[in-house]
């Protein structure tokens, strides 16, 4: 188990209610809280967005705000390379309407993640 003064911090908006709820729970009841969050969401006829590593990517740091989800990866490029991975870099996720029509998630670069100890 991790140090409690290295506990994620809430997304913005949570009720304290449900932030001590969540603490409170064993990872497999975390596990169950996310499967009834989204079905939820579906429910509510959201969806949610569709953030996953892809094959060279490390995702890092995942955090939800207003009206957009804040990502931290590093990614791995060719075998030999000596500087991977590459980054810490930030990103903003959105979801956007596609005119095709539905939805289409957009990554926006927001730059490289200094560590505080920089």
């Amino acid at each position: 188990m991790t140090d409690s003064s290295e506990r994620p911090t809430p997304p913005e908006g949570l009720p304290p209610k449900v932030v001590s709820a969540l603490t409170e729970c064993t990872p497999e009841e975390l596990r169950k809280a996310i499967v009834h969050a989204q079905e939820l969401l579906h429910h509510h006829g959201e969806a949610e967005l569709p953030i996953s590593a892809e094959v060279n990517d490390d995702i890092l740091r995942v955090t939800e705000h207003e009206g957009y989800t804040e990502v931290v990866k590093e990614f791995y490029c060719a075998d030999g390379c000596d500087d991977c991975p590459h980054g810490p870099y930030l990103y903003h996720v959105t979801e956007e309407p596609h005119p095709g029509g539905g939805r289409k998630v957009h990554w926006s670069f927001m730059g490289t993640v200094h560590s505080q100890e920089e």
